[in-house]
Parts: structure tokens; sequence; C-alpha cells
């Protein structure tokens, strides 16, 4: 299989409070752990920001093959920080608005229907703070329930409000409770298209898109990450509208992580979502690998996503199935296990073990991305 020496990648993160220079330090961190994992030389360069994104290079290589590849990291940290900007009762009223959105838009019962562990994932933060609510509201009428004069509810009132903001709360964001109240509310607004600040940030991710994509390269690797995963099928979707034959020539790689594309897709208003979808699955200059993980509920295990989007006449994206299991070690793994949100990272954290999929390989290793494809990366050239 011929080595790839010069890769251009870019990169779409879930919904994390990190901006791109962030990413590039994590991203630094575990393409360490699989240089020493896989025994190959690897550095990271340093960041350069741009209008919408941050780029940075990476040179990973041994005896026998040296590959480089620019990363440009299309974060929106920027749009967290603006969603979690208003205070918390502002924040949580924004949060159950947009629940009710997902619900009235038929979100809810898609994610049931496809992934019911999605759907959990969904309910969940609203549920914790519906609990939070109901304690509070517990402790507020102790006096009646006492039959305690009335004014006694002064008291009560005030330790049930001092227990939402002191105890509860910051019990929820061990959750990230507040932080998923925005994710939704960015997933509707992903899905309505009819937010200007955000059809302008997508914009300005697809022109510096683009100018990426222009540069000269073996391989070009969209890779997405959860919430970005939506992201990346707008900013792909419309750069093929604008041009049909912007990849022709190209060997181009759509890798979607633990995709949540249907979280936005299955909102009926989602239809230039979806629209972009069946672009991307028709474009012959694009490979999509689909990765999934048994143990990672907050994603739609097998389901095929470009069918669900209504394009089931077109070319489906190609699953690949891995288990976090097999890239840690049994300690570390029976660590993190019960934390939902810590597997779901795992797709772009460094491995402990060698092990068929790793992000580091996916975007600065020497050989094709089609490699995970075929189940193949099983060891670095040179050995």
């Amino acid at each position: 299989m011929t080595l790839i020496s010069k890769r251009v990648v870019l990169h779409f993160p879930g919904f994390e409070p990190l901006d791109g220079r962030a990413h590039r330090a994590r991203y630094e961190r575990s393409a360490k752990q699989s240089a020493a994992t896989w025994n190959f030389s690897v550095l990271t360069g340093e960041p350069d920001d741009g209008p919408a994104s941050t780029a940075f290079r990476v040179k990973a290589g041994i005896d026998g093959w040296e590959t480089n590849s620019h990363i440009h990291i299309f974060d929106h940290n920027a749009l967290v920080e603006q969603l979690r900007s208003r205070s918390i009762p502002a924040q949580i009223l924004a949060g159950f608005r947009s629940a009710l959105q997902v619900i009235l838009h038929g979100g809810m019962a898609g994610y049931f229907r496809h992934a019911w562990r999605f759907g959990l994932f969904f309910v969940f933060p609203f549920l914790m703070m519906i609990l939070g609510f109901s304690l509070s509201a517990i402790i507020a009428v102790i006096p009646l329930e006492m039959e305690l004069p009335a004014f006694h509810l002064l008291w009560s009132t005030a330790l049930a409000l001092c227990f939402f903001v002191f105890v509860f709360l910051p019990f929820a964001e061990r959750f990230y409770t507040l932080h998923l109240f925005a994710d939704w509310r960015m997933a509707v607004a992903l899905a309505r298209t009819s937010d200007a600040a955000f059809n302008q940030w997508l914009d300005r991710c697809a022109t510096a898109a683009q100018t990426a994509l222009s540069e000269p390269a073996q391989e070009y690797v969209i890779s997405s990450h959860s919430m970005g995963s939506s992201v990346a099928a707008h900013v792909v979707g419309l750069l093929l509208e604008r041009d049909p034959d912007v990849f022709a020539g190209k060997k181009v790689i759509f890798a979607t992580l633990g995709s949540a594309i249907l979280q936005c897709a299955l909102l009926r208003p989602a239809r230039v979502l979806r629209s972009r979808v069946g672009l991307i699955a028709r474009c012959d200059s694009v490979n999509w690998l689909d990765v999934h993980c048994l143990t990672d509920a907050i994603h739609f295990y097998k389901v095929p996503v470009v069918a669900v989007c209504g394009h089931g006449d077109a070319r489906p994206a190609k699953m690949i199935f891995i288990r976090v299991k097999h890239m840690l070690t049994i300690e570390h793994y029976k660590k993190i296990k019960k934390d939902f949100l810590r597997v779901h990272r795992q797709y772009v954290l460094g491995p402990d073990l060698r092990a068929p999929f790793d992000f580091t390989l996916l975007t600065a290793g020497p050989r094709s991305d089609m490699v995970f494809a075929a189940d193949v990366y099983n060891a670095m050239p040179g050995f």
C-alpha cells in the first residue's frame, strides 16, 4: 500500500468548552501516547489562529517513512461561550425551551425509535434539573408539612434557594448539566438554520475549509466527532452546493467519529442538513467512514445515517466498529467505563494499546485512512 507523505486534515470537534489551541494541546498529548504505543516519533508544531480555525503541522515517522500533516481545527468554542454567557436562570429557561422544540419537531421520538440510549442521553440533563427543582420545593414546603405558621416559609424558601444554588448546581455540573443544555440549544440552531450568527459562522468555516483544501496533498481527511459531525456535514455540504466539483481529483476521507448527525437531522426543520448529507453521500470523490462503538451511548450505533436522512438510493457510509476496551489497559478502562461522556471522548484521545482504530493514525499516520475500513491497521510500516 502506498505510504502517505502529505495529508491535509480538517477536524470538527464535538461540543466541548475548548478553543482551537486547547484542542491542539490535547492532540499533542494524544499523539505522544500513540507514538509511544506504536513506536514512532511525532512532532506537533505551534498553532496558527485563523478567522475560523486553528492550524498546526504534525510530522510523524520512523525509519522507512515520514508523514507530514497540516491539521485545521474548526472549533465552535465562541458559540459555546455565547450560549453559556447568560445568567443561570436564563440558561435553564433556554435549555428547557430547546428541549420542547426537540420534542415538538419529532426529535425525541426519532431518538428512541433509532437509538434508545441516545434518547436517554437527551432526557438526562432535563430530568436532572427537574430533580433539583423537586428537592428544592420539598425543602421550601417543610413548614407547611409541619403545620407551622406561614411566615416560616421565609426561612424555608431561603434554605431551598441555597440548597439549589450551592449544593445541587455544583453536583449537577459534575455531569455537565448546563453544558448539555447549551448543547441542545446548538442542536436546534443547526437543525433550523435560521440563526444568523450560526449561519455566518458556518459560512466562515466553509470559506476557510475551501482554502485549506487548496493545499496540495496525497490525502484529504475531514474528520469530526460527536456534534461536530453535524457541523462538518453542513460545511462540506455547503462547499458542494457552491461547487459540485470542489473535490474533483482529490482523495477525500469523510470520517465521522461517534457521529451525532441525527441529533440534528431527525428534527423536522433540518431539511438543509439532510440535503447536505445527501450531497456528501452522492459525491464520488468522498469516502465516508462512520465509526461506531458499542459502549458509547451518545451516538446512533449501527444506524445508517444516509438512509435515515432520506437518501436510501445513495451510497451508504461505511460503518466501522471499534471497542474502547481494546484501546486501553484493563485498569484504565475500568476507571472510565461508567463515565459515559469520557467514553464518548475516547475516539479522539490517545490509546494505551495498539488497536484497529487510532485518531493520531487517522490524521497523521503513514497509511491511507481507507485501511481503517478494511480493519488492517495492525502494524507500522517498517516493523
